[in-house]
């Protein structure tokens, strides 16, 4: 058969092929793409410490910072994750989107640093004289 014959047939003959599914079933215990919830966060930067790939970058100025995830360098080790101890990030159970180029999922959060959480120096009630007041029965319930 001529090859050019040959070529002709299957340029009209279209896909054949079968299609792979979708999303493949995940199994117990993956880790996936890194959630950041802005809320909790409180500005620590250990996150950035903990990430041996290099894939969470952090910079801060005076009244806000900047964080910021490139799933393209993650190893998805959870190091980072368990780090976090605002639980400020969470680790998707779902595979990762399809991307085709560098940098289309990589996410970049600018926020306000919150103010620090001021201590109450009324953590115990002080009685006339200078000694903290007991409750009647002893602190017991």
């Amino acid at each position: 058969m001529n090859i050019l014959a040959m070529l002709w047939s299957n340029l009209r003959r279209g896909v054949v092929t079968f299609r792979y599914p979708a999303r493949p079933a995940v199994s117990e215990g993956y880790r996936g793409l890194v959630c950041f919830d802005p809320e909790l966060c409180t500005g620590c930067a250990i996150c950035r410490f903990r990430c041996t790939a290099r894939a969470i970058t952090f910079s801060s100025a005076k009244n806000e910072f900047t964080w910021s995830y490139d799933p393209g360098q993650c190893t998805f080790c959870g190091r980072c994750v368990e780090g976090c101890k605002a639980h400020a990030l969470s680790q998707a159970r779902a595979c990762p989107p399809i991307y085709l180029h560098i940098g289309d999922l990589k996410r970049v959060y600018t926020l306000m640093r919150k103010a620090p959480a001021s201590k109450s120096s009324a953590t115990s009630p002080i009685a006339p004289g200078g000694q903290s007041a007991a409750p009647p029965d002893g602190g017991l319930q």
